[in-house]
C-alpha cells in the first residue's frame, strides 16, 4: 500500500495509476477505523480496479474544538487494517496541507444542511461538504463509497454532486451493527461500561417506530414524542427524533411511502445517531 501525506505526492501516485487506465474507488474517512469501513473497502473492491482511503479528522465540521481536539486517532492501528484490506493507497495529509493558511470557501447545500443534524450542528455540513468536495477534485475517483449510518450525511453529498455534476457515482451502504444493535461508530469509544450496555436501546426504539409505521400508523409527531420521551427516561439527552421523507428529509407527504426514521441524542460524553429507511410499499 501506498502512503501519501502530501497532495504532490498523492498525484503522482494517481498519475501512475490513471496512465494504466484503472478505475478508482474512493473511500472517505476521518480514520479510527472499524468493521463499518472495513466493509465499505471490501465493496469498493468489488468496484474498481483500485481502492484509495482517505483518513483526515477534518476540522471544519466540528462544531466544538474540545470535540476535535478530542476525536480518536490510530494512525498506526488504521494503517495495519488498511494493509490487510488490500488497501492501494491511503492519503493521509494534515490540515494544513488540505486547507493552508488563508482557505475561505466553503460549501453550502441548502435545506439538507440546515435540518436535522445542521440545525444542531451549525456549520458541520458546509465542512463535511468543502472536504468531500476537495477529495473528488483531488482524486478523480470513479465511485465513492459511504455509509448509511450518516443519512443525511450521504444525502447532502449526493445532491452536491448532482448539482455540481461531479463525474462521481456515490454509492451508500447499510449501517454495519454491533451484535446488540448499537450501529458501529468511531465516537462509541466516548461511552463508559454502563452506557455502552444503554446504548442498543437507540435502535431499539427506532425499531419500535418501524413496526408503529408499517401498521399503517401516521401519527408522526405522536412516534416521535413517544419515543423521545422513552429514550429520555432511560437517561438520553435526545437532540431529535424525526420521520421524513427519505428523498428531501422533510415532512412525509400523504402518499409518500419512502421514510427515513432519525434520531440523534446524547450518552454520556457521545453524541450517537442512527436511522432506519422504511418502505411502506414493502408493508
Amino acid at each position: 500500500m501506498q502512503i501519501s501525506k502530501h497532495i504532490n505526492s498523492l498525484q503522482q501516485e494517481l498519475a501512475v495509476l490513471t496512465m494504466q487506465g484503472e478505475s478508482l474507488a474512493l473511500v472517505p474517512t476521518m480514520g479510527n477505523l472499524h468493521a463499518g469501513h472495513m466493509s465499505l473497502i471490501r465493496e469498493a473492491r468489488k468496484l474498481a480496479d483500485r481502492v484509495i482511503v482517505s483518513i483526515f479528522v477534518n476540522p471544519t465540521q466540528f462544531d466544538r474544538d474540545e470535540d476535535l481536539a478530542a476525536y480518536p486517532r490510530t494512525l498506526d492501528e488504521d494503517i495495519e487494517k488498511l494493509e490487510k484490506g488490500r488497501v492501494d493507497l491511503l492519503f493521509a495529509p494534515h490540515s494544513e496541507e488540505i486547507y493552508g493558511e488563508d482557505s475561505t470557501t466553503r460549501i453550502h447545500v441548502p435545506g439538507l444542511a440546515d435540518s436535522l443534524e445542521g440545525a444542531s450542528r451549525p456549520g458541520h455540513f458546509d465542512g463535511v461538504a468543502t472536504i468531500v468536495a476537495k477529495l473528488f477534485n483531488l482524486i478523480q475517483p470513479d465511485v465513492a463509497l459511504f455509509g448509511e449510518k450518516d443519512f443525511q450525511q450521504l444525502q447532502l453529498i449526493q445532491r452536491m454532486v448532482e448539482d455540481l455534476n461531479f463525474p462521481v457515482s456515490v454509492l451508500g451502504f447499510p449501517t454495519v451493527r454491533e451484535a446488540d444493535g448499537l450501529a458501529m461508530s468511531s465516537r462509541n469509544r466516548y461511552l463508559n461500561e454502563e452506557e455502552r450496555q444503554k446504548a442498543p436501546q437507540l435502535y431499539a426504539a427506532l425499531q419500535k417506530m418501524e413496526q408503529t409505521l408499517r401498521q399503517g400508523k401516521k401519527d408522526y409527531l405522536v412516534m416521535e414524542e413517544q419515543a423521545t420521551k422513552d429514550l429520555e427516561n432511560a437517561g438520553f439527552g435526545v437532540d431529535y427524533v424525526s420521520i421524513v421523507g427519505a428523498s428531501d428529509l422533510k415532512e412525509p407527504k400523504e402518499a409518500e411511502s419512502q421514510l427515513v426514521i432519525l434520531a440523534s441524542a446524547w450518552l454520556g460524553q457521545a453524541r450517537l445517531i442512527d436511522n432506519i429507511p422504511v418502505d411502506l410499499a414493502e408493508s
